[in-house]
């Protein structure tokens, strides 16, 4: 489902709403909500996995650059008694323009992972001029979906409104993510400002609308048929613990939650970074037709025999630096 421009509120609005509470006889499960940190995914873990296949990989380490300052567990919003941290990255070099910020979404399925493990991607993009954010949000042991949506429009918002602080144009904010997270930052950049999927909670007079969007590796929809997620054969599925509802049980909430479902004219430009995995970008293709429709500029990377966590090591991860710095400097006229 590809929703227009016409009556698109309306339309996301009936659909997501019927996903929740009606169409299925299944009640939502909170089984995976334990409470529990999930730390089975990590940089560690991740290289232990591929390094077996690609055996020359190498973790980039952290980075100290005397001209990047940082700044760590700076709350953005608190949600009842629970406090909402990011970590800033600048450059403290003297310059007369307003420079780009990007917000980092790390991965792990909705339901582990970290953003630690972005910090060296932060510190050396910081290190070529450009305000990093690496925000933590509600994992799915903690909240299902939309928590973590309305999390991350709050990062948005708050990073917005912090421009001035951080000397950046608060009109040139890319959302970048790998994963899990770089389906939600696609999910950022078609949901924009959208009153259903922004919550009731911090910075709501600012927009939480991103100018440009860096997905690393993530899906562009759930009930793609290129795509794999859902598959609870073995063992529950990342989607199915972070939607409370299998694919099968509630197949329309799955649709819903798709960034492909509303894709549109107000989609900001897309740089696509991807692995060798074909169903990690499940959706890509028919994304980029609506784009292209819209007139909307996109880029493809594409890393010939890369594994799925290939921006966490050398030798991906130098060009997937290029990468970003070229597009966002070609989309914001730097």
């Amino acid at each position: 489902m590809l929703f227009t421009n016409v009556s698109i509120q309306f339309k996301i609005a009936s659909v997501f709403v019927s996903a929740l509470f009606f169409g299925h006889s299944y009640g939502q499960s909170y089984k995976g909500v334990t409470g529990v940190r999930d730390t089975s995914y990590s940089t560690q873990s991740a290289f232990k996995y591929d390094v077996k296949t690609h055996p020359s990989i190498k973790i980039v380490p952290e980075f100290q650059f005397p001209s990047v300052k940082e700044k760590r567990n700076i709350t953005y919003c608190q949600v009842g008694k629970r406090k909402l941290n990011l970590d800033a990255f600048y450059n403290i070099e003297k310059t007369n323009s307003k420079k780009t910020a990007i917000i980092i979404i790390h991965g792990g399925g909705w339901r582990t992972g970290s953003r630690e493990q972005h910090y060296p991607m932060a510190q050396k993009l910081a290190s070529l001029g450009y305000i990093c954010f690496t925000p933590e949000y509600r994992l799915s042991t903690e909240a299902l979906f939309p928590a973590a949506i309305y999390d991350i429009k709050a990062v948005i918002r708050w990073v917005r409104k912090n421009a001035a602080i951080y000397n950046f144009d608060a009109n040139k904010i890319a959302v970048l993510g790998f994963s899990a997270g770089g389906e939600m930052a696609s999910f950022m950049g078609t949901t924009g400002n959208m009153p259903l999927f922004e919550g009731t909670y911090c910075h709501l007079d600012a927009k939480s609308n991103p100018n440009a969007v860096v997905d690393i590796d993530g899906t562009l929809s759930f009930v793609h048929p290129d795509g794999r997620e859902g598959d609870d054969s073995k063992s529950i599925s990342a989607g199915t613990y972070w939607f409370g509802y299998s694919k099968a049980e509630n197949p329309k909430l799955w649709e819903a939650a798709s960034p492909l479902s509303y894709v549109s004219a107000q989609t900001p430009p897309t740089l696509f970074i991807n692995s060798a995995v074909p169903w990690m970008h499940a959706g890509r293709e028919d994304y980029i037709k609506v784009l292209d429709k819209n007139g909307i500029y996109s880029e493809v990377k594409e890393f010939e025999g890369a594994p799925h966590s290939f921006c966490l090591y050398e030798p991906w991860f130098s060009p997937t630096i290029e990468y970003i710095n070229n597009f966002l400097t070609k989309v914001f006229n730097q």
